[in-house]
Formats: C-alpha cells, structure tokens, sequence
C-alpha cells in the first residue's frame, strides 16, 4: 500500500506561497462588522466559550488592529478579512470521485454597519472563488463569487426592558449562529456561508439569560453547475420561498459552578419549489444542551440532546413523493480538563451519535438531518474533505488541546467512525448496503491543526489535516478504495 499521505504532506507545506501567488485582485481582508450583531449569547465551537470579533480560541489574541477603530467614527463599522487556503485530498473516500483532488480556495468578506442612534443598517460581500485540478469536484459549499451575504436593518436598545439589559430586532438578509452551531450556524471553515431572509428577535440579561426567535427562509447560493462554477460565473443568490427555518433559544445565566442550560426548537418545512429540489422535511426538533466552559485547573462538560419528528422523504430526487414518518435524534456528550500549568493543555472525551434509517421499507424516516449545522469543529475539516456528518453515526473520540505559546494553538484529536444503522448510508461518501450486510464500521481518523497568530486578530497562519483509515465497511459494487485517505491544507488568514 502506498503512502498516499506523504505526498499530500509535502504539497501542503507549500500551500501558502501558491495561494499568496494568485491575482492581487483576489486578495484583502475582512472582518465581518455585521456579524456581532448576528451573534446569540452561547455562541460556541468546541468550547462553547463566548469569542470576540475576530479572537480565536485557544490563544490569548491580545489586541488586535482594527481600521474603523483608528477611524474613531462611533457610527460606523467596517472590516475587510480575506482566506486564501491550499487544500490536497488524496484517495477520495466518496463514491462518485474516487482519485485525489486539489484546489486553492479565496475567501473575501467586506462589511460595513452604520449606526444612527438606535437603528443600524448593514451589508456584507462575499466573494468565495477556487481554482482547482482538473476532477477536482467543486460545489456551492467551495464557490460563491460576489454575493450579498448580508443585507438589512434593525434596532438596537439597551435597558430595554430592564436595567442593563439588551433588545436587538433585525430584519432582511443576515447570517445566524444559535447554541452550540450544530443545526444552524454561519460557517467559519467552510469556503462559503449560509445566509437566511427574514426577522431575528435577541433579547439579553446578565441576570436573566438570553432568549431568541426568528423566521427566515434560507438563500440558494447559484450558479449550482460544475461548469459555472469552475468558471467563476456571477449570479445573484435568490431565497427559497418553498422552504420556511423558524425557532426559538433560551439560555439561563450562568448557574451553580457556572453551567448553563440551553433550549431551544426548531422547524423546517419546505415543498420542491424551482430552485431546490428537495426532500419535502416539514421537521420540528428541539434539544436542550446543558454545559461548563472549560477554564484553567478544573472540569468542563457539555451535554447535548436533539430530538427531531415529523414527515420527509428519503431523498430529493423528482420521482421519489412517498412521504415518510420521521423520528430520530441525536446526541453530544463530552467531558475534559484543561491544566494549569505550561502550555495550558486540555484533555477531552467526546461520544456523538446521530440515528440511521434502520428500515428503508418500514414507512419511516430514522436518519437524523442535521438541517444547516457546522461539524468542522467536531468531525473533522471539511473543505474537500468532509468524511462525516451528524446523520447516521455512532463516535467516540479523544481530543488534546496545547497552547505553547500565546500567539500558538495546537490539538490533535482520534475518532473510530461507525454507522448508527448498517442498513442506512454513509451519506457524505453516498455509500449505502441496504441490507446491513457490509458492517458498520467505516473507519478511524486522526486528526491534527497547528495555527500561528503572528499578529494576534490580524494575521494567522494554520497548517492541518487528517487521516482516514477505512474500516470494513465497504457495499458490493460500489468500487470504494480502502486506502488511507490523505487530507492537509495551509491557510492564511487576513482580517482589518
């Protein structure tokens, strides 16, 4: 068997100068000035720690330079962030590309907020592009070039209702993060980002918690062809009115030993409409996530618990109109400790499972759909990677965290992979045995990420990647290669 991550190792080590090399007109750097006011109280990754614009966790990101600040125009606000990212995939686990694939990946964000008194109005451009090796499979997720992300208006109070407390209202088209990111999130990893149109009620207390409604239809990032999208074409994103995104989050202040609760429901219901095709999901899922940051010389936890009922369809395909019973769930259970002593390590237990369809022919839908959710923080890169998703699984895994220096971030983490139902896919790599016989086991991943602050919430630099070594589950026919796949990827990041 070959190596096939050595390869991929030493392109990923030269990543940096080739993405530096691209066209001056796809550089810059942004930060987004509208996002803080997207942010719900509990916004999270791993350590479901509150971030500041432009902080990342695990260092200490000291001051960082920001243009409108220099300005000292308090109405206004506006960054600029650009990504570039090199990105090598070797011995492709999917079904439909087995090969390696290679691209480098621009992302630039413009974002401008006006304030006047209490009301704000605010925009974001994106501009997400790629240039990739020939097979190399580029989608919506890798490319989106000029879009309006972001678009709206609202208001913005404080001592509202009671004394010290925050009302924000926001309407038009905006980006959303709620709870711990795993059902609807703005991508951070990703190349592009999920956007939504419609209404978002915040309402904050330090005494008394947060809560927050909203009602929005999601946004179709187009053009959606392979050919348009390695060429770069522009075309305006639309809303999809066929589909509907509703909820409502609670989370308490702080309690005894400083855990916190979350809760919260969601809903989707959507119908094939002229933009997306789609699996008819009228979901409602609500879920309670009860947690503890992690902080220096004690115990942290976080536990999470989704439940999801209602109708669907098993795919989205045009010919398929039986609907379907719909019942599964989900859960997230971790535990670590981080030490107070050099280099800050953190220790983590983590076990995942989200439900699989047990019975393709029982006349109910078991695979737990993890609607508009981010899992790069949890399952691995995603990118051209993007092994695994919360449907269908079963994971524990072992996670160490170091910081070695302030301005240095580092963690490797271990996960066995195995499907929930044998019966039911492995839907990232479109692998299914209908008929359980193939195992359940799909395989182990390591996984690891060094990043480099150099200017601590201005530049940093992160190299990264995984290792997938496939286990017994391979369906008749389906042609999957049991070699390692092979992922790395360096990127620079720029924000003002």
């Amino acid at each position: 068997m070959r190596r096939a991550w050595v390869p991929a190792l030493l392109s990923g080590l030269i990543g940096p100068a080739l993405a530096l090399a691209q066209p001056a007109a796809n550089e810059g750097v942004a930060s987004t000035a509208s996002k803080p006011a997207q942010e719900p109280a509990g916004r999270s990754e791993a350590s479901s720690a509150r971030l500041a614009p432009g902080a990342k966790a695990g260092a200490d990101p000291g001051k960082s330079w920001r243009a409108h600040e220099a300005l000292g125009l308090p109405w206004l606000r506006f960054g600029l962030e650009h990504r570039s990212r090199f990105e090598h995939l070797e011995n492709d686990f999917r079904s439909s590309n087995p090969g390696d694939a290679t691209a480098v990946s621009l992302r630039t964000l413009l974002s401008a907020e006006l304030r006047f008194l209490s009301f704000v109005v605010g925009a974001e451009l994106q501009d997400s592009r790629a240039w990739a090796a020939e097979g190399t499979p580029l989608n919506t997720t890798i490319v989106n070039p000029v879009e309006i992300l972001q678009a709206h208006g609202g208001l913005r109070a404080e001592s509202a209702f009671t004394r010290g407390d925050t009302l924000s209202i926001t309407a038009g088209r905006f980006t959303l993060d709620i709870g711990s990111r795993r059902l609807v999130a703005r991508n951070e990893f990703r190349n592009t980002i999920n956007a939504f149109t419609g209404l978002d009620l915040q309402w904050a207390s330090p005494e008394r918690g947060a809560l927050r409604f909203f009602f929005v239809v999601p946004v179709v990032r187009l053009p959606s062809e392979a050919a348009e999208l390695a060429e770069g074409r522009i075309e305006l994103d639309r809303e999809n009115t066929a589909a509907v995104l509703w909820g409502a989050f609670f989370q308490s202040p702080p309690l005894a030993a400083k855990v916190v609760i979350e809760a919260y429901v969601l809903g989707l219901h959507e119908r094939d409409g002229e933009l997306a095709p789609s699996a008819n999901r009228r979901l409602v899922t609500p879920g309670v996530r009860v947690l503890r940051a992690p902080a220096p010389g004690r115990f942290d936890f976080q536990l999470e618990v989704m439940g999801q009922l209602g109708r669907s369809r098993a795919g989205a395909a045009v010919s398929d109109v039986a609907d379907l019973d719909h019942l599964a769930f989900s859960f997230h259970a971790s535990g670590g400790y981080r030490f107070d002593v050099p280099w800050s390590p953190r220790v983590v237990l983590q076990l995942d499972h989200a439900s699989g369809d047990r019975d393709p022919r029982d006349g109910t839908n078991g695979r737990f759909d993890p609607l508009f959710g981010a899992r790069r923080f949890e399952l691995g890169p995603t990118g051209l990677y993007g092994a695994f998703a919360w449907s269908n699984l079963g994971s524990p895994g072992l996670r160490v965290e170091l910081q070695p220096h302030r301005t240095v971030d580092a963690f490797a983490a271990y996960r066995p992979f195995w499907l929930a139902s044998a019966r039911d896919a492995w839907t990232t790599a479109g692998l299914r045995d209908a008929s359980g016989k193939s195992g359940r086991f799909v395989g182990q991943q390591i996984e690891g990420r060094v990043r480099w602050h150099a200017f601590p919430g201005n530049l940093a630099l992160d190299l990264g990647g995984a290792l997938l070594f496939r286990g017994d589950f391979a369906p008749p026919g389906s042609g999957a290669d049991k070699q390692p796949s092979a992922f790395v990827y360096t990127q620079l990041t720029a924000t003002l």
